[in-house]
């Protein structure tokens, strides 16, 4: 269910740290989820109004978060995919529902 999603993102992924010199080493992929959670939250308190908007719209507020909530989701699903971590098994086992994409 998630693996043909996981194999987009890291194909993506792969072409980007080849073509920028990333090494994308096992630290990398938990380090990178904790770079965009920063971001998403810089993200957010920015559209919250906790933080300083750059002279940004609402409107490239709310995109901006959009955005970051992509780079996290993509990123979650790049460490499942280097982990080799079943996410549907997971959801079903924690969240006691079958995910159905």
């Amino acid at each position: 269910m998630f693996d043909e999603l996981k194999r987009k993102f890291e194909e993506a992924s792969a072409a980007y740290a080849a073509e920028h010199s990333v090494l994308r080493d096992p630290d990398w992929y938990v380090l990178k989820l904790q770079e965009e959670m920063g971001e998403l939250t810089q993200a957010w308190n920015k559209l919250s109004g906790r933080g300083r908007n750059g002279g940004k719209t609402p409107g490239e507020l709310r995109q901006s978060l959009a955005d970051e909530t992509a780079d996290l989701l993509g990123h979650v699903l790049l460490f499942a995919y280097r982990n080799d971590i079943d996410l549907a098994s997971s959801i079903e086992r924690k969240w006691k529902f079958k995910p159905d994409l």
